[in-house]
Order: C-alpha cells, then sequence, then structure tokens
C-alpha cells in the first residue's frame, strides 16, 4: 500500500486543500460508522436500518413521508427496512391525522438500540470538538452546511429546539 501523504500541508494548492477535505471525509465516515456497523451486524442490519433509527429517534411521530424526504430513498427501500424494523419490534407505525399517514415512533427496544448506536458517535463528535475548539467547530459546522445541497435539509439547523423540523 502507498503512504498516505500528510493531511497537514503549510502551502497546499486550493486543488490540494479540496481533494485532501474528501479524503478527510471518506476517513472520517469510516471511523465514524465502525463501532456502529459492529452493533448493527449482530441483527442483521445495516446502515440503512441505523439511518431509520437516528431520524425516528430524533424525530419522534414522524411521517413515512417526511422520513423518505430526509432519507432521499424509494419507498421500495424503505418499505424493506421500515418492515424489518417493525416486524423485530423497534418501530412501532400507528396512524395519523389522515388515515394514510403512518407516524412512526421507536419502541423501548428501538431506543435502546438507537443508545447503544448513537452514544460511541456522541463520544466521539464530543471529544472532537473539545479538542478543536469552539471557532473551529462553528468553522465544521459551516463547512458541513456548505455540503449539504437541500434549503430545507440545511433550514433543520437554524431552529431553536433541537429534533425539530
Amino acid at each position: 500500500m502507498s503512504d498516505i501523504k500528510s493531511l497537514v500541508t503549510l502551502h497546499a494548492s486550493p486543488d490540494e486543500e479540496v481533494r485532501q477535505g474528501i479524503e478527510l471525509l471518506f476517513f472520517a465516515y469510516r471511523d465514524f460508522t465502525a463501532e456502529p456497523d459492529t452493533i448493527l451486524a449482530k441483527y442483521g442490519f445495516g446502515r440503512a436500518h441505523h439511518r431509520v433509527i437516528h431520524f425516528v429517534g430524533r424525530h419522534p411521530q414522524m411521517t413515512v413521508g417526511e422520513l423518505l424526504g430526509i432519507l432521499r430513498i424509494t419507498k421500495q427501500s424503505l418499505s424493506r427496512v421500515l418492515g424489518q424494523l417493525v416486524r423485530q419490534e423497534f418501530i412501532i407505525q400507528r396512524p395519523g391525522a389522515d388515515r394514510r399517514q403512518r407516524l412512526l415512533d421507536l419502541t423501548a427496544r428501538g431506543r435502546e438500540l438507537e443508545r447503544q448506536l448513537s452514544e460511541p458517535q456522541r463520544a466521539r463528535i464530543a471529544l472532537a470538538y473539545r479538542q478543536a475548539g469552539a471557532q473551529a467547530v462553528e468553522g465544521f459546522r459551516k463547512v458541513m452546511l456548505g455540503i449539504i445541497t437541500g434549503e430545507e435539509d440545511r433550514g433543520r439547523f437554524f431552529c431553536s429546539s433541537p429534533g425539530k423540523h
């Protein structure tokens, strides 16, 4: 395997900085998902299951349509993942005000799995934030928001209450 160049380059060209940013995202994502992937494998679940559990946990009573909008996956893909989570009693579906709507919530079992999955990720992010400092955290937020293409998705991070949309 070839040596990976140092990620700290004093006089990198703008193109090289962008390439390093891409590479940093790949390495960070690999490490960010490693511990949850191990937990998910015990249930025969993958990252799609993790995303569903995460967003339903963050937005109780969300509709299937809202979840589809966030995940940007097909109904068929969501149906397969959601069906498994409902059958195994991690998520419960209830009818909404409009009988065609289905509202999603985590069960007690789902909340416990969400806690197990997010705990190492929260610890990893909290440590990185402490090490980087407030100014770097604000810069990171700006960069991440700049990568998100949808105005509605970016808007989720400017409301006053976490977990609300």
